[in-house]
């Protein structure tokens, strides 16, 4: 018997890996003949870099973690395009913050802009983030302030790091934006149409499962929207009550043109030949040894990526737009 087990992380608990290993482990004891294979799943969040890039492909480095201590972060760096495949998760997110100290009014996303960075010094310019799993809800205010923007208060210094830092913003400078952006292109990896402010927005929503209290959401809330009027200022256009914008990992604006959502996100990479082989014919992957529920979507990376023409979005019904930039 050949069984395929291609599951996603267990949000603090297993990464995608380890817990199809639970599921061969507990399959072999009524079948310990059986042929298993691994297949890494991931939306976004935990488990997107294994799941897209080979062990060969992957960098670790020390990053500023969520509490602002180093931790060690890892992302990828695809041989074949160049892209960086990079995870929030593996310098912001939740497994990275015991139960007890999680708050998002002082998590911060700055360990994710030096992945970026990191990838920069590499030669990379095009990226894929996945923003899954955050422990965080600072805008990614973190994150600019890595790569050289400047989030400014009344007095023109920096602010904190955190949401409870965006509570002082009142300007925000580009002069030292790192200029390699300028010639760089992200996809974001993500599963959500929320906007960024609101009763379906990123505090709201995710607001709770990072640590915040229904007297902390409406805090968290100012200040993404505190954030979104500075970055209105800056960069004209921007507006967060567009879906999609509830990432709480920088608005559009920041990215330019050169960047848009990929929703949704289910993302995985081959893990035996013959479907291998098959990720790289120019038609969508149907194996039928994974069950697919009727409203299952399935999003694969083609070797050949990051051209948005090049990634199929394989919905059982009918076949969708594989990006949605902006909610237009």
């Amino acid at each position: 018997m050949i069984v395929t087990i291609a599951i996603d992380s267990w949000k603090g608990c297993l990464d995608s890996l380890e817990a199809a290993r639970a599921i061969e482990a507990g399959l072999r004891r009524v079948c310990p003949e059986l042929e298993a294979r691994l297949s890494p799943l991931a939306d976004g969040g935990e488990g997107t870099t294994a799941a897209l890039c080979t062990p060969e492909e992957r960098i670790t480095c020390t990053v500023t973690g969520p509490l602002g201590d180093p931790v060690q972060a890892e992302y990828g760096i695809r041989r074949a395009t160049g892209t960086a495949v990079l995870e929030m998760a593996s310098a912001a997110g939740l497994p990275l913050v015991p139960p007890d100290r999680r708050d998002p009014l002082h998590t911060t996303t700055r360990g994710v802009g030096e992945l970026i960075a990191d990838a920069l010094e590499r030669g990379c310019r095009n990226f894929l983030v996945g923003i899954g799993g955050s422990a965080t809800n600072d805008g990614g205010a973190g994150m600019l302030a890595a790569l050289g923007f400047g989030l400014l208060d009344t007095d023109g210094q920096p602010i904190p790091d955190g949401a409870a830092g965006l509570e002082q913003l009142c300007r925000i400078d580009t002069a030292g934006v790192r200029p390699e952006l300028r010639n760089c292109r992200f996809r974001i990896a993500c599963d959500v149409e929320n906007p960024l402010c609101g009763p379906t927005g990123a505090s709201a929503v995710y607001g709770p499962q990072k640590g915040a209290g229904p007297k902390v959401i409406p805090r968290l809330d100012a200040a993404l929207r505190r954030f979104a009027e500075q970055a209105a200022a800056a960069f004209p256009g921007c507006d967060p009550d567009l879906p999609g914008c509830g990432w709480a990992l920088a608005l559009p604006p920041f990215w330019g043109q050169n960047c848009a959502p990929v929703l949704p996100s289910s993302w995985r990479r081959p893990a035996w030949q013959d479907f291998s082989r098959a990720a790289t014919s120019a038609s969508p992957v149907r194996d039928s040894s994974i069950a697919r529920p009727p409203w299952a979507r399935l999003r694969l990376l083609w070797p050949d990526w990051p051209g948005p023409t090049a990634c199929r979005s394989l919905r059982w019904q009918a076949a969708s737009s594989p990006t949605r930039p902006w909610g237009r």
